[in-house]
């Protein structure tokens, strides 16, 4: 058929009308060529009024992933004194990535200009264990963020709340020093690390499923899906840098199994604790004194329209914030009192002095207030390592100027915590671990960078309660 009508065709068709034809055609591909050379000359014109952030030179295809080591948030502190000390862009990949590494210029993107970097990047795995990003942590901006956050805030994590598992917080202590005091005595060795991991572990246990979960032995497969996941999540996604390669790459399916593998470890075991709660009344719990975070849920289910996958997905993010974050806090807190003896003697004269006695030697919240040099060591310690010394990665919604540059919409940001609480410009002595700096006229122009970094890397209110609490007991 098409052979009949090309024929028909050259035969029927005269000189003149062939001309017309071909100039017709000449016409349009002019006409789309000067387009393009016009679109292109525009576009070169935006991106030179446009200026971008400083950068490194980069190398075909991966970017900048060559200059990111085993310890990025030192090779990219390291990089931002060669090219960019308050920001830098980055090509990771195929994602362009803004570092962020100092007071002036975190200010400016998790304060001034929050509401177009308030989103996060999207992430395969997340999106699995998260039931579609059900979270807190990782959904994305939207009405779906704010009210779930809402929620967290008011009913979960309100100073009323953290402040009703206090009595808790003393019991677990007291269990973790009556384990060091057995291996004193017994003249045995006690791993620290192990230790702090189990008793925030068993902290967040009871806060989220309440006073029996050491049914079954349910706080070690917390601990132990909390170990996976955080292994898991916290990996590098050749994908999410190439997503090219995200039809064809085998690694991502088998990686996607493992996070799909996790998604039912973590239903199976919160389902189970979720059905004993659901079989006792919990009809206005979160009322109800020592009421857990699951008894506070179910009781807000109707309220905000929560299925069971919601529930399981923001449990499963407050395991994971309230595990790591005071684990860590509390290691590092010791290891610096255990380096300078004359800190801990300090500190060990000031708890003694300001103990109230009750019970089991329990702690009124007077003794807190009064524990300024203690406060003053756990911000410290939280200044020189932060608990994600590079903050969860934001997303740029839109074009955002700071500082004269310009950042593209869809840039993901990384702010650099650990860069920032060493920055020498803004920290006497800054890589010094200096309590004092918090004491005294100086404390007020620390606080607002070390709160502002501190806060947006952990919930403060939360660590910073249960850390001042264990600390006294270890101390003392």
């Amino acid at each position: 058929i098409m052979k009949d009508l090309v024929h028909h065709l050259l035969q029927g068709t005269s000189p003149r009308e062939w001309f017309l034809l071909l100039f017709f055609l000449f016409v349009l591909v002019l006409v789309h060529y000067s387009l393009t050379r016009f679109a292109a000359k525009r576009a070169d014109r935006q991106q030179v009024n446009r200026r971008l952030p400083p950068s490194p030179m980069a190398l075909p295809i991966i970017g900048h992933l060559h200059l990111v080591g085993s310890i990025p948030h030192v090779c990219l502190r390291d990089l931002a004194r060669k090219h960019g000390p308050d920001l830098m862009l980055l090509r990771l990949g195929a994602v362009p990535t803004l570092i962020v590494s100092s007071p002036r210029a975190a200010e400016a993107v998790l304060r001034t200009h929050d509401h177009i970097f308030a989103s996060r990047p999207h992430s395969v795995l997340a999106d699995i264990m998260m039931y579609g990003m059900l979270d807190v942590g990782f959904a994305p901006y939207g009405e779906y963020w704010r009210q779930t956050r809402k929620l967290v805030t008011t009913h979960l994590l309100s100073v009323k709340k953290v402040q009703s598992f206090r009595s808790a917080c003393e019991e677990e202590v007291s269990i973790a020093m009556a384990k060091i005091n057995e291996a004193v005595a017994t003249g045995s060795t006690v791993d620290m690390s192990e230790l702090l991991s189990s008793f925030t572990n068993d902290i967040a246990c009871r806060a989220i499923s309440g006073k029996f979960f050491r049914k079954e032995g349910r706080n070690k497969l917390f601990q132990d899906l909390i170990n996976d996941s955080t292994r898991l999540l916290g990996g590098f996604i050749l994908e999410e840098y190439f997503p090219v390669l995200a039809k064809v790459s085998v690694l991502k399916w088998v990686v996607c199994a493992k996070a799909e593998k996790l998604k039912k470890r973590w239903a199976d075991l919160l389902e189970k604790v979720i059905d004993d709660h659901n079989s006792k009344d919990s009809a206005m719990s979160d009322q109800k004194e020592g009421a857990d975070f699951i008894d506070v849920l179910l009781s807000v289910q109707q309220e905000y329209d929560l299925t069971r996958e919601h529930i399981i997905a923001m449990l499963t993010d407050i395991f994971f914030g309230a595990t790591s974050t005071s684990s860590q806090t509390l290691e590092f807190t010791l290891v610096e009192l255990v380096k300078r003896p004359h800190m801990m003697w300090k500190l060990q004269d000031e708890v003694r002095s300001n103990i109230i006695h009750r019970g089991e030697g329990a702690f009124t919240k007077v003794n807190h207030n009064s524990m300024i040099y203690l406060k003053a060591i756990i911000k410290e310690s939280l200044r020189l390592h932060p608990v994600a010394p590079l903050l969860s990665p934001h997303l740029a919604m839109a074009d955002c100027c700071i500082d004269g540059y310009t950042v593209p919409s869809g840039t993901q940001i990384f702010v650099n915590a650990w860069a920032i609480g060493r920055d020498a410009s803004s920290w006497e002595d800054a890589d010094e671990f200096r309590p004092e700096r918090f004491l005294g006229d100086t404390a007020m122009q620390h606080v607002s960078i070390s709160r502002e970094m501190i806060s947006n890397s952990c919930h403060l209110g939360q660590d910073e309660g249960c850390a001042l609490e264990s600390t006294l007991r270890l101390t003392a």
